[in-house]
C-alpha cells in the first residue's frame, strides 16, 4: 500500500472519467490525495458523468466522500487557496497528475504562469524537482502544443496522451480507462491490477 501524497488537477478537457477513476485508484492505494478542479472542469464533469453541478470545494468534496472508500484521505481545494499545501514547495509532496489535461493548462505550465492554485502547484511540483505527470486530452496537436509538451519533457515532465491500446481486447469503455491510468499509476510507482503487464496475459 503507498503512503504517497499526490496532487490530482482535473481540467476542462474532455475525459473527466479519467480523472475521477484515477482518484478512485489512489484512494485505494491509500494515497493523500488533494483535489483541484478548475471551473472549466466542473462543467465538463456535469456534461460527461452527470456529475451534479456544484461550484464550491466544500459541495464537492461531499459528491466524491459518497462515491469513494477512504475518503478521509481526500481533500478538496479551490482553485484560488492559495494558502493550501500545494501553493508551497514546504510541503511534502510526492508528486502531481493533471488528468486530464486540456493545451491551455498545458501552455500555462509551460510558461510558469501561476494565476490558479493548479498552475501554482504545477510550478511548485517543478521548482522543487518532483513528479509532474500530465494526461493530456486534444487531438490533433498543433505545433504550439508540440512546442510545450517537449520544453516540459526536456524538464524530466511525463507527457502521456490519453491513448489507449488494444492488445489486452478490451470489451468496455472502463477498460479503456483501466489501460490508460495503469500507465499513469506506473509513472507514479503505485501498484496496480487494472492491467496484466506484458506477457502475463
Amino acid at each position: 500500500m503507498s503512503n504517497k501524497t499526490i496532487i490530482l488537477a482535473m481540467t476542462g478537457a474532455s475525459g473527466a472519467i479519467y480523472g475521477l477513476r484515477l482518484l478512485e485508484e489512489l484512494l485505494k492505494s491509500n494515497c493523500e490525495v488533494y483535489v483541484v478542479i478548475s471551473d472549466a472542469a466542473k462543467i465538463v464533469l456535469n456534461a460527461e458523468l452527470d456529475f451534479p453541478a456544484v461550484v464550491s470545494a466544500q459541495d464537492i468534496q461531499k459528491e466524491l466522500s459518497s462515491r469513494f472508500d477512504n475518503s478521509n484521505k481526500l481533500q478538496v481545494l479551490d482553485t484560488i487557496d492559495w494558502f493550501s499545501a500545494p501553493a508551497s514547495g514546504s510541503t511534502n509532496i510526492d508528486a502531481m497528475v493533471v488528468c486530464p489535461c486540456s493545451m491551455g493548462t498545458l501552455s500555462a505550465i509551460a510558461t510558469g504562469s501561476s494565476d490558479s492554485l493548479l498552475e501554482r502547484a504545477a510550478d511548485v511540483v517543478l521548482k522543487e524537482n518532483r513528479q509532474l505527470v500530465l494526461l493530456v486530452r486534444e487531438m490533433p496537436f498543433s505545433a504550439i502544443h508540440l512546442e510545450n509538451m517537449l520544453k516540459l519533457a526536456r524538464l524530466g515532465v511525463s507527457i502521456m496522451p490519453a491513448s489507449p491500446g488494444f492488445y489486452h481486447k478490451p470489451g468496455t469503455v472502463n477498460d479503456l480507462v483501466d489501460f490508460v491510468l495503469a500507465r499513469v499509476l506506473k509513472q507514479l510507482a503505485i501498484s496496480n491490477d487494472l492491467l496484466q503487464p506484458w506477457g502475463n496475459n
